[in-house]
């Protein structure tokens, strides 16, 4: 019930008991509805007071479980990433992303100009070249995972027992084959047990300070992107 309903009928309750008191109830009984009145008061009050702060609660526990589960999406979006630019693709399988952590790679290059000659005729000219050496290798884990995110557990929920599912595709694009993945997790279970009617407009919401609808997700199967649903709140937010 609305905290507007718990106000309205503190109003009304209020000036009924005050119309019985003064028109019907004799004086010597006063004192015992006055503390049937005082109880009623705060019944009512504690009852307006939960229903205002049920949301305003609800927001801020909603907020904590989703800053951890968007971590971990954050994880598998920088895997991702990593795994297209070393192997050309999106992992599929959860397992072959994480192993694929544990040992890869980046090349460092450099890229240089070098001279050469050419024959064009009976000349001999000299041009140049652009040639890229690889000058040494960097872990994905030492670029990304460095600082203590644990990436072998990425693909849990916190906070739950399940795992984020995760879609990998191709899209065209103006004729241009692109891959694709998305992975997410519906917000019914990482509110697993919190107000069932707060769950169901939180799955509604149509983004703004908002995560945009029923999932949190990272990732698309209909667009070339990478980003996540949530709004930038959650990327500034400190870990």
């Amino acid at each position: 019930m609305s905290a507007f309903i718990y106000i309205l009928l503190a109003v009304v309750g209020v000036a009924v008991m005050a119309y019985l008191i003064v028109n019907f109830i004799p004086k010597k009984f006063h004192w015992i509805l006055s503390i049937v009145f005082l109880a009623l008061i705060v019944y009512l009050t504690s009852l307006i007071y939960g229903g205002i702060m049920k949301p305003i609660k609800f927001d801020k526990a909603k907020k904590t479980k989703y800053a951890k589960v968007i971590n971990n999406l954050k994880m598998i979006k920088d895997a991702q990433i990593s795994y297209r630019k070393i192997e050309g693709g999106y992992a599929v399988k959860p397992q072959d992303l994480i192993a694929f952590v544990d040992t890869a790679r980046f090349a460092l290059t450099q890229v240089r100009t070098e001279e050469y000659e050419a024959k064009v005729g009976t000349l001999t000219l000299k041009k140049e070249r652009r040639v890229v050496d690889t000058i040494g290798y960097e872990s994905v884990i030492d670029r990304y995972f460095k600082s203590g995110r644990d990436y072998k557990q990425m693909f849990k929920v916190p906070g739950t027992d399940a795992n984020f599912e995760m879609e990998v595709d191709s899209v065209d694009k103006s004729g241009i084959i692109s891959p694709v993945f998305r992975a997410k997790v519906d917000k019914a279970i990482v509110l697993a047990g919190m107000d069932e009617k707060l769950i169901s407009e939180e799955k509604k919401a149509l983004g703004g300070v908002n995560v945009k609808g029923e999932y949190i997700s990272v990732g698309s199967l209909s667009d070339v992107k990478v980003s996540g649903n949530w709004p930038p709140f959650y990327d500034n937010k400190k870990k």
